[in-house]
């Protein structure tokens, strides 16, 4: 006998149901966002491409128009990545030692450091580099493209179409040679964001009970909050972004007088209280930034240097497919080509905002675009690279307070975004017409985008730390913590011996460096310190390969710079240049292998990637010092039976007797 009945499902089949729904779920999200995705993926390629340069291999790849830059963020990185062992301060004494370095002071990026640690203790600073390079630029695109589509409700063509000017327009590429805190804009559209639900939350219009407080007070916690990741990511930026802002606010204010006087309090209160919120948190970081140990609180740029060229505008880049090298002249270095959007997409922008009409939004971005166009100018207008005598609007700001630290020219970087709005705007407006206005304006914008499409990132080969370094002998030179000066030492025009400290993960200090400190005449922000005698010397023999005269007053100074630097090992690689004149000059200062060195310390001179080879085979300098990698090298090389005492040359004191291979 049977029944019809239906049986109830079993808890088997209930399991087995679970990740047949998750997939449907996940499936009718992914078709229901494609275009999204598909956007998304289309930045993340290009961004992959314009940086293929630095793989497979980021450790042996550098960015070829500025390779210092790369050695410093690398180093930031290394050291963020510390945080993650407990390790995070503000002021560090890795570097300079043993005065230290102000990280609040530097483009430090402690936010990306210490999200991206895994990465790089996984697989190293360079790594980590390569990647934020490449998702600097398409998060910020992505960025934008949300804001457009979700916030602006723009189509998704037009908002393409706009964020592909946003996260790699001239700026935006110039910019990625090595200027990690410039490129990180992906929180921007996250500002205007929260920015627009604040005035919006602020504007009683079609609200029986008044404006939205709840609204109005979680738009003042997230503007607080990405303010304060802001800081910890760059500064500069956030700065542009806040100016930018308060002139596109005030421009809207005075277009539309009547949601000025709706929502005009309710907004500055929002404003006012989202700065209440941050600044008790950013006051300490703040404090240490201008007034702690090693900071500064003045910029060290010119600004009358670092100005746009007006001519500059109408150029393209020499970092773009029709862009000209002769682009170079009317900029300050290879980073710095903010400006140069060209004649194509300078008409092409300029009828798009007129075709727009005079609504506010459009007035609003206009005359933000315009003034921080002028700004970039500087305090005196330059064209062609001839100065023209006519003060410029930054004339106005020049001395105030943080606007000395911002550099002129990089006030052109948001204009991009601005630009990029009014496309995306005329865009969406013309496909929602009927006519021929549907397909000539975005076959105009996408052609004027072209103009400034740009080539991948010039890149080279840099060459291998040396085995000193990967081989973790250095361990035996100098404690974890303590200080290790390379010969010649790390300077802002040649940090390379950085790269050493980079690769352990910054486990040792270094004396010197590339760093912004205050140096300067009454404390001001210099690049760099300067060089103790020692220091100076032994640069000048790597520089010049000339040997010096070495005498008691030199030694003694020598004792004195390794006192002062906390030193316990100085260490000179074959690869360096004259490195035979300047293992003679260590010797002179310090004591030859097996002597009495002056000091308790290790002087090493290390074949690049020359590991330390069994007794038979031992080839190349010896270490100096009485350090314990020094006497366990020079144990291995030592030859069995006693060892055979040397005759004094005529004319020269008996002493230590110089080795073999010397």
């Amino acid at each position: 006998m049977t029944s019809a009945a239906r049986t109830a499902p079993g808890p088997d089949h209930a399991r087995a149901a679970r990740p047949a729904a998750v997939t449907r779920r996940v499936t009718a999200a992914v078709r229901r966002h494609r275009a999204d995705l598909l956007a998304g993926l289309a930045f993340v390629a290009l961004a992959g491409w314009l940086t293929h340069g630095l793989w497979p291999a980021p450790g042996t790849r550098a960015l070829a128009l500025n390779p210092a830059d790369q050695t410093l963020y690398e180093w930031f990185l290394a050291l963020d990545a510390r945080a993650l062992r407990g390790e995070l301060s503000l002021v560090t004494g890795r570097l300079n030692a043993p005065d230290g370095v102000n990280l609040m002071a530097n483009t430090s990026i402690v936010a990306l450091g210490v999200l991206l640690a895994p990465v790089t203790l996984a697989f190293g600073a360079p790594v980590t580099f390569a990647l934020l390079v490449a998702a600097n630029m398409a998060g910020t695109a992505l960025a934008w493209y949300l804001l457009f589509t979700r916030v602006l409700r723009a189509r998704r063509l037009a908002a393409v179409l706009g964020a592909a000017l946003c996260g790699f327009g001239p700026g935006m590429v110039s910019q990625s040679n090595g200027h990690l805190h410039m490129t990180a804009q992906w929180l921007v559209p996250v500002l205007v964001w929260l920015v627009l639900r604040l005035l919006r939350a602020a504007d009683p219009a079609g609200r029986p009970d008044g404006p939205d407080r709840r609204r109005t007070a979680s738009s003042a916690a997230g503007l607080a909050a990405v303010v304060t990741v802001q800081v910890f990511v760059g500064e500069e930026v956030l700065f542009l972004a806040a100016l930018t802002l308060a002139v596109t606010a005030v421009a809207y204010g005075l277009a539309d007088r009547g949601l000025l006087r709706r929502a005009g309090s309710g907004f500055a209160g929002g404003l006012l209280a989202a700065a209440g919120l941050a600044l008790p948190v950013l006051a300490y970081p703040l404090w240490v930034q201008f007034a702690g140990p090693q900071g500064v609180a003045d910029g060290m740029f010119p600004p009358a240097y670092f100005s746009a060229d007006l001519i500059a505008w109408t150029r393209l880049s020499a970092l773009t497919v029709f862009g000209s090298p002769e682009a170079v002249r009317l900029t300050t270095g290879p980073s710095e080509f903010t400006t140069f959007l060209g004649w194509p997409l300078l008409l092409v922008a300029a009828a798009c905002a007129v075709r727009l009409g005079r609504r506010a939004p459009v007035v609003a971005v206009v005359a933000a675009a315009l003034t921080m166009a002028a700004l970039a100018l500087g305090p005196e207008v330059v064209a062609g690279g001839e100065r023209t005598g006519i003060p410029g609007p930054y004339a106005l700001l020049a001395g105030l307070p943080v606007v000395d630290g911002a550099l002129p020219t990089r006030f052109a970087l948001a204009v991009l975004p601005l630009v990029g709005t009014v496309l995306t705007l005329a865009v969406h407006r013309a496909l929602a017409e009927p006519g021929r206005a549907r397909r000539v304006v975005p076959f105009a914008v996408g052609a004027a985008l072209l103009s400034v499409f740009p080539t991948p990132l010039p890149t080279m080969d840099r060459p291998p730390l040396p085995e000193f370094v990967t081989g973790g002998h250095w361990q035996q030179c100098v404690r974890p913590g303590g200080v290790l000066v390379p010969v010649p030492t790390a300077t802002p025009q040649d940090p390379w011996p950085m790269r050493w400290a980079t690769a352990t993960g910054v486990a040792f200090a270094m004396p010197e460096g590339f760093f912004i400190g205050p140096y300067g005449p009454h404390g001001s922000a210099t690049m760099g310190t300067w060089q103790r005698p020692t220091s100076a010397l032994l640069a000048d023999v790597a520089r010049r390969g000339v040997a010096p005269a070495i005498g008691d007053r030199q030694r003694r100074q020598a004792a004195r710079d390794v006192e002062f630097w906390h030193a316990s090992c100085v260490a000179v690689t074959d690869d360096t240049p004259h490195a035979e004149m300047l293992r003679r000059t260590l010797e002179q200062l310090y004591g030859r292998p097996g002597g009495a060195a002056r000091r308790r310390l290790d002087l090493a001179v290390l074949r690049r990637r020359t590991p330390v080879p069994p007794p038979d085979t031992a080839k190349g300098p010896l270490p100096y010092g009485k350090g314990p990698y020094a006497k366990r090298v020079r144990r291995a090389r030592r030859p069995a039976g006693p060892t055979p005492r040397r005759t004094p040359r005529a004319g020269r004191a008996a002493g230590p007797a110089r080795p073999p291979h010397a």
